[in-house]
């Protein structure tokens, strides 16, 4: 079967989102131009590496190519609105690329599928026939930066961390191993 890119050139939105409550969230990162809407389901640990990883190529892309990169987004691409409905997952996350396009001035970042096997590198970027099916998104350093913030947002919106150990509270609280496995709840 022959590999599917879907390639978001310039995306409405490209946007980390949730489903589910705190403690039993599934997580995506959703793409959506014009009437195409792809969703993909992502590890929660991947989205906090791919905000960071962002954060930290823009700061690499004005160092080194002296591109205008945003500290802060502006209001109107602030984008809080849920998941377009209905989430209908295209694959699950396996290896994330993520680059500069130096012609486009744009961060690239392709989200490749799960395979049972390694991935060879040289198929992220790229268009080759072989490989895992992807998602490729070009994004302005602003809307970059904007995803980034926004991804933040998503992830720290789960469960409170336990102020001694930092694992999350569940309501009822959880056995907490700086407690000698005494049960530590929100109250405590």
């Amino acid at each position: 079967m022959a590999r599917v890119i879907h390639v978001f050139r310039q995306p409405d939105r490209f946007i980390a989102g949730t489903v589910g409550q705190p403690g039993d969230r599934v997580f995506y990162l959703q793409a959506v131009e014009s009437a195409r809407t792809v969703s993909v389901t992502i590890e929660k640990q991947q989205v906090v590496v791919l905000a960071e990883r962002i954060g930290s190529l823009l700061e690499e892309v004005h160092r080194r190519f002296g591109a205008e990169i945003p500290a802060d987004v502006p209001d109107d691409l602030v984008d809080a609105d849920p998941l377009q409905v209905p989430v209908e997952e295209e694959f699950r996350v396996g290896t994330m690329g993520l680059g500069w396009d130096a012609e486009t001035r744009a961060v690239v970042i392709e989200l490749l599928a799960a395979t049972e096997g390694e991935v060879d590198e040289s198929v992220v970027l790229d268009d080759t026939e072989e490989g895992p099916d992807a998602v490729r998104v070009f994004l302005s350093p602003t809307e970059a930066r904007a995803f980034a913030e926004r991804a933040d947002r998503v992830v720290n919106a789960g469960r409170k961390p336990c102020p001694l150990c930092a694992e999350p509270l569940d309501p009822a609280g959880h056995v907490c191993p700086r407690q000698n496995g005494y049960r530590r709840g929100e109250e405590d």
